[in-house]
């Protein structure tokens, strides 16, 4: 597997430690009723801004509502060359629940 999954208290962690791209792969209205801070919202109007953009060597954490479709998202994103790729366990609704 090209990406790792980590727990909510693992990519908190990571995303207080600094330097991470945080990724939500929910839909867009579902975004803007909440979110985790600094996360950005990802969908296929705004993948190849992201892509070209972004560096490649920041660790990615990726979410999405519980889990399960970030698996997908990051599988993608370590084959285009992202060298630290996470999927979150329990996605948004685990993350809102603890935090």
């Amino acid at each position: 597997m090209p990406f790792q999954c980590i727990s909510i208290d693992e990519a908190k962690a990571l995303i207080d430690a600094g330097e991470v791209n945080l990724l939500d792969i929910r839909d867009p209205d579902t975004y803007r009723a909440a979110n985790i801070d600094q996360s950005v919202n990802i969908s296929g109007d705004n993948i190849e801004d992201f892509l070209a953009s972004s560096d490649k060597a920041v660790p990615l954490v990726i979410y999405c509502y519980h889990g399960n479709s970030s698996k997908g998202a990051a599988d993608y994103f370590s084959a285009q060359g992202y060298s630290d790729v996470y999927s979150m366990d329990g996605g948004f609704e685990h993350w809102r629940m603890k935090y």
